[in-house]
């Protein structure tokens, strides 16, 4: 007990924050476990239906998160996060009732928009009510509980998969609607977070759409986000099609994964101080990511199935860790380079390479890994480690332009603290 204590917020707006993302996030394990299976096996769509409906969802939700997040900017973050966490509820609930593919599309719509935006504002949320020495290690907990959430969801999913009935499915839905209802509620427990006033005359309402060095960190954060697809989706087809690894190895990954950011992406986040820090510890994901992917190339050598597991376990170890690595830093780079007033738009922003990289890195990851073998892990940590690299001149560039936005010398900062 003591030792989940520590795991703990203190009390105040960051463990209602953390009770209201495990609430959720119960809801969201059941429904990743179930969705595939419920939407062809029960309502009767194709792989391809489901596949190219869950893709235009995504592709709405990227659209939709910087609007979303501009409106909990000047609205308040809390009162449309519990509006978007109802919106998205109901969108659970209106699954339950499609039986053709057009309204599952429209549908999987509002329910990517909602997922989208929802995170925008409970990002904008944080920002308002934690300080920002704090937010990332904040962000590190309320990390650890989606996680623990998801594991205890998918848990339940995994019982209505073995029933294999409609109704085990639906109730799964249904947990999941009733998670977002209670985790709305739950966010009535904080003080309100007054919202930004309008800008200035000719400001542009969505600056981040014109902030170029935030965008270039962005597009390498989503970079390095193409790890998230490999763990659900593009090591389980590896282990299958290339290894002698045993079927259960895929869910011996995915406990090692989860577990690890339970209890370890707090402590990974003490790293992180600044964004000097914050800058190098992701520059280090890259090449824990570029190793991690060195190592998973190796597990199809030889005949032996234990062998095999085993690098399979360190290879899964090496990209966790690089996980919470990239995580951390990027947390601290996407608060500390948002504007005062703009944490909503810009976490829509941000937060849009992890919507990317779940509709494009499926195709991606697959195509590589599994059509180029070793060569495609390869690229793939090759990719990661460029990535990594470039974050540190990126946030510089980035850090320069903020000081200089701010009124403050450019190098009045980077002389005592170099990014390098």
């Amino acid at each position: 007990m003591r030792a989940i204590g520590r795991l703990l917020p203190d009390p105040g707006p960051a463990r209602v924050l953390s009770v209201a993302q495990l609430t959720d996030s119960i809801g969201l394990g059941g429904y990743l476990v179930c969705s595939a299976l419920y939407f062809t096996r029960v309502v009767g769509l194709s792989p391809t239906q489901v596949g190219f409906g869950l893709t235009a969802g995504w592709a709405v939700g990227f659209l939709a998160g910087v609007p979303l997040g501009h409106l909990a900017d000047r609205r308040g973050p809390r009162g449309v996060a519990m509006l978007l966490a109802a919106g998205t509820a109901l969108s659970l609930v209106a699954f339950l009732f499609v039986r053709s593919f057009v309204p599952f599309v429209a549908v999987a719509s509002l329910y990517g928009a909602g997922q989208c935006g929802l995170t925008a504002a409970r990002q904008a949320l944080l920002a308002g009510l934690v300080a920002a020495a704090d937010r990332t290690r904040v962000r590190a907990v309320l990390q650890s509980a989606i996680n623990g959430g998801i594991a205890i969801g998918a848990a339940f999913g995994a019982l209505a998969l073995q029933a294999g009935t409609a109704a085990a499915y639906l109730t799964v839905f249904a947990l999941d609607a009733v998670s977002l209802g209670v985790s709305a509620l739950v966010l009535l427990r904080l003080p309100a977070v007054a919202p930004e006033p309008r800008g200035p005359i000719g400001e542009p309402a969505l600056a981040v759409l014109r902030d170029r060095p935030y965008a270039i960190i962005a597009v390498l954060n989503m970079l390095l986000q193409l790890h998230i697809p490999l763990i659900t989706l593009g090591i389980p087809l590896w282990i299958v099609q290339r290894t002698h690894a045993p079927s259960w190895t895929v869910a011996a990954l995915l406990v090692l994964n989860t577990m690890s950011i339970v209890f370890f992406q707090v402590r990974v986040a003490r790293r992180v101080r600044d964004l000097v820090t914050a800058a190098r510890q992701v520059r280090a994901a890259g090449v824990v990511l570029l190793v991690a992917c060195a190592v998973f190339a190796t597990s199809a050598a030889g005949d032996s199935a234990a062998l095999a597991v085993a690098v399979l376990l360190l290879a899964a170890g090496l990209q966790s860790l690089a996980e919470m690595m990239q995580a951390s830093g990027s947390w601290e780079i996407s608060f500390d380079l948002a504007p005062p007033g703009k944490h909503g738009q810009y976490q829509g922003f941000f937060g849009s390479g992890f919507t990317v990289a779940r509709m494009l890195g499926p195709l991606l990851v697959t195509s590589l890994i599994i059509g180029w073998g070793t060569a495609g892990w390869l690229l793939l940590g090759l990719v990661f480690l460029a990535a990594g690299v470039a974050m540190v001149p990126a946030v510089r560039v980035a850090r320069t332009r903020t000081l200089l936005r701010n009124g403050k010398p450019a190098d009045a900062h980077c002389a005592t603290t170099p990014l390098t």
